[in-house]
C-alpha cells in the first residue's frame, strides 16, 4: 500500500521557564550541527576520507559531551542532538546529489552554518524521544515539559515525529508528522463536480453554479476616479475650520 506523509502545524505557548529551555535546547542541536559541518569541513581541507555519519555523532555528540567545552550538551534530549546531526547529512546527501545530476530541478548549495541570528530555529523529535500528545491536549517533551498546544484539528493518526519551530516575530509552533495510506488522505464523497475557469466569470461549475471573478482592478481604478475628483475639486490655500474641516474665508 502505498503510504503518504502529511504535516500538521499547531501553535504552542511555552511558560517562560519552557521558552529557556527551549532556548537552551535550540543552541545544543545548533552546535551539534555547526560541529559536525565544521568537522567535515577540516576533513576535506586536510584531504582526508569524508567522515561517515557514525564517526561524526561519536565525534560531536558522545565524545563531546565528556569534555569541560561541550559538557553542557547533555542538558538536552540527545534525540534532538542527533535529529540535528541527521539534518546536516540530509543537506549534504541533497547536495551531492545535486552534483552528481541525481537530483533534478535547481542547484544545491553546501550546508552553511547556522547562526543563533537566524530568523528561524528549531529542534525536531522522534518516536525514540517518548513525546506524548497528553489527554488534556498538552504536548510533552522530554526535558522541557508539557506545552499549551492551540488544536485547530484532530491529528488523523499518531505523529511519527514533531518539531518545535520559533520563528522571526518570537512565536512557536508544533508541526507534527503523520503517515496515512493514499486512500486516506481525502475522505469519500457521494458526487463530483466539473471546473471551468473563464474570463467572464472565475469559475463555472458542471452544476450551473458560476463564480463570480473577482475585478480588484477595476474595483481600484473606480476608487481612484472618485479620489482625484474629490482633490480636484478642492481649492489650494485655503484654511479650514479644524471643528467642521470647512472653509473659512478670508478677511
Amino acid at each position: 500500500m502505498l503510504l503518504v506523509q502529511l504535516r500538521y502545524q499547531f501553535r504552542v505557548y511555552p511558560t517562560p521557564g519552557q521558552q529557556i529551555e527551549l532556548a537552551r535546547a535550540f543552541g545544543c542541536a545548533r552546535v551539534v550541527f555547526n560541529d559536525g559541518l565544521r568537522a567535515r569541513q577540516e576533513a576535506r581541507e586536510a584531504g582526508l576520507p569524508y567522515v561517515c555519519d557514525g564517526e561524526l555523532s561519536k565525534r560531536v555528540i558522545t565524545e563531546a559531551k565528556k569534555t569541560e567545552a561541550r559538557a553542557w550538551l547533555g542538558e538536552v534530549s540527545a534525540v534532538v542532538l542527533q535529529q540535528a546531526l541527521a539534518d546536516l547529512n540530509t543537506a549534504y546527501r541533497n547536495f551531492f546529489a545535486s552534483v552528481t545530476g541525481k537530483r533534478k530541478g535547481r542547484k544545491v548549495a553546501p550546508p552553511r552554518f547556522r547562526s543563533r541570528k537566524d530568523n528561524r530555529q528549531s529542534i525536531r523529535f522522534t518516536k525514540n524521544s517518548r513525546f506524548k500528545v497528553c489527554d488534556n491536549g498538552r504536548l510533552r517533551l522530554p526535558k522541557i515539559g508539557d506545552l499549551a498546544v492551540r488544536w485547530s484539528r484532530t491529528l488523523p493518526s499518531d505523529p511519527s515525529s514533531v518539531a518545535i519551530i520559533r520563528d522571526a516575530a518570537g512565536r512557536y509552533f508544533a508541526s507534527f508528522v503523520v503517515t496515512l495510506g493514499a486512500d486516506e488522505t481525502l475522505p469519500p464523497v457521494d458526487s463530483e463536480v466539473g471546473i471551468d475557469l473563464g474570463l467572464t466569470h472565475f469559475a463555472v461549475l458542471s452544476d450551473g453554479t458560476k463564480v463570480a471573478a473577482p475585478k480588484f482592478l477595476r474595483r481600484a481604478a473606480r476608487k481612484l476616479k472618485r479620489l482625484q475628483q474629490d482633490l480636484s475639486r478642492k481649492q489650494k490655500d485655503v484654511p479650514l475650520d479644524r471643528r467642521t474641516s470647512t472653509p473659512v474665508e478670508r478677511t
